[in-house]
């Protein structure tokens, strides 16, 4: 699940299938390899292409993986698990934060929920028309709007989660608890230090 800290892996329930995910080739499947040899042969590719320019290869290497892993599994959850429920992976992540965190002002639900604004109205006309989330202009200030979890939508997600954190299992099933944990560590960093560039660019 995208916000960190969700439950872990239940100890029984359906079986989950194993399916081969299609990852997106927007990144070249190059830079996912663990052969020396090819790293190296995608290196030069890359210097050949931009001929005298220098760059950081071992960054490269990183973001694009993590560009791939995050879109791939995003795929995944979304054809797996979400599709029989009509409902994308912003909308999902958006119930998700109504229903650990409650109702939330639109500017901070768009934030937590990582989209932006104009998505989350779009999201959010979706949600309702399926009586999932509702809107209400704040008490005190007019130009502010609260976005709150309806029962059904709490509902709705209580039903999705086993299966997500299920699929969530499967995906991470190859790294032990451990390398879980430092995965998300150091994907925690990244954030915090794209976080950093953008308040000391505001």
């Amino acid at each position: 699940m995208p916000p960190e800290g969700g439950p872990t892996p239940a100890a029984s329930g359906p079986e989950i299938v194993r399916v081969r995910t299609i990852v997106s080739r927007i990144v070249p499947g190059a830079f996912s390899s663990d052969d020396d040899a090819e790293l190296r042969q995608a290196e030069r590719d890359v210097n050949h292409a931009f001929e005298a320019q220098q760059f950081d290869f071992t960054a490269l290497l990183a973001v694009s993986n993590v560009f791939r892993a995050a879109t791939a599994v995003r795929n995944h959850m979304e054809r797996e698990v979400l599709s029989p429920h009509q409902l994308s992976w912003s909308a999902f992540v958006v119930l998700f934060v109504l229903r650990v965190w409650g109702a939330q002002e639109s500017h901070r639900l768009a934030r937590e929920a990582g989209i932006t604004g104009g998505t989350l109205t779009g999201v959010l006309s979706t949600l309702e028309r399926r009586g999932f989330a509702q809107r209400t202009t704040h008490p005190t200030d007019g130009r502010r709007v609260i976005v709150s979890p309806t029962d059904t939508g709490n509902q709705a997600v209580d039903e999705i989660m086993p299966a997500f954190n299920q699929h969530e299992a499967m995906v991470t099933a190859d790294l032990d608890p451990t390398d879980r944990r430092e995965l998300a560590r150091l994907l925690r960093t990244v954030l915090r230090t794209l976080d950093n560039e953008g308040s000391e660019t505001e």
